[in-house]
């Protein structure tokens, strides 16, 4: 952008998955996040998100493919930026709210941060991983999904000299899991590999199993008993974070989804 350009910046928002179910999970305040620009010189939008590459449950679960010993991963995520803002898909069921102004000058140097964030954090995380939901839990595990890039776009903005409307108030989709001390298990190779924990390794594709895509609902209705059993009765879950495993031991409430308010950076 050039240095003297004023460019407008919105906070878009809409349901996940709209392009599937249109408004469905808005109604769960299960939302995706965005950010928008607009310049004043040349009066074009621009987009840019955080998404995972491979679409949200191959970033959350693993493929258990019968000719692999370890579970297949597609968790990548990065962000992308594209010219146009689809003011329908932001405004229909979700928001397009004007949150700050920034010089061309600021825009260029939070290009320049984007791309080195951009290689930093490669992979997409959806859970956040508390020991109780209260406001000073020890938190395991941060997640590292669109609302988190949103939320870092912004602060970066901010150090660069970007004055943001703190009038409006800003929520979060954001997914926690509950649970004690999680006992770190090991990688793909310690456990998966020719020396490694055959029963360990079972018990992790057996956790795995019931979160598989396409099911019939048969097969679907069974799987949520299977992961009930698991998580609720047994208080079991194996998160795969950073390259290895870890064991949640579960505890109530379990798992939510809150719509958090986290205020713009002053």
């Amino acid at each position: 952008m050039k240095e003297e350009d004023t460019i407008e910046v919105f906070r878009l928002q809409a349901p996940v998955w709209e392009f599937k179910y249109g408004d469905l999970l808005g109604h769960f305040k299960i939302m995706h996040d965005a950010v928008g620009f607009r310049s004043s010189l040349t009066h074009r939008n621009y987009t840019m998100e955080w998404y995972e590459l491979f679409q949200l449950g191959n970033c959350t679960f693993p493929h258990l493919r019968p000719e692999l010993e370890t579970p297949f991963w597609c968790n990548q995520g990065a962000a992308c930026f594209f010219e146009d803002i689809d003011d329908l898909h932001w405004k229909q069921n979700g928001s397009m709210i004007k949150v700050a102004e920034i010089t061309g000058n600021v825009f260029n140097k939070m290009a320049k941060w984007v791309k080195e964030d951009n290689a930093t954090g490669i992979y997409y995380e959806t859970w956040t991983v508390e020991a109780a939901p209260s406001p000073n839990a020890t938190v395991w595990f941060e997640s590292y999904d669109c609302s988190r890039f949103v939320l870092r776009v912004y602060q970066k903005l901010a150090e660069l000299g970007a004055a943001f409307n703190n009038k409006l108030q800003t929520n979060y989709t954001r997914i926690f899991l509950y649970s004690g001390e999680p006992t770190y298990l090991g990688n793909d190779t310690s456990i998966f590999g020719p020396r490694g924990n055959k029963t360990l390794a079972s018990d992790i594709k057996a956790f795995y199993y019931p979160f598989r895509p396409h099911q019939s609902l048969k097969e679907f209705l069974i799987s949520l008993l299977e992961i009930y059993d698991e998580v609720i009765l047994k208080k079991t879950f194996y998160l795969y974070y950073n390259f290895g495993y870890w064991l949640l031991p579960m505890k109530s409430p379990y798992i939510k989804i809150l719509y958090e308010e986290i205020p713009l950076p002053t």
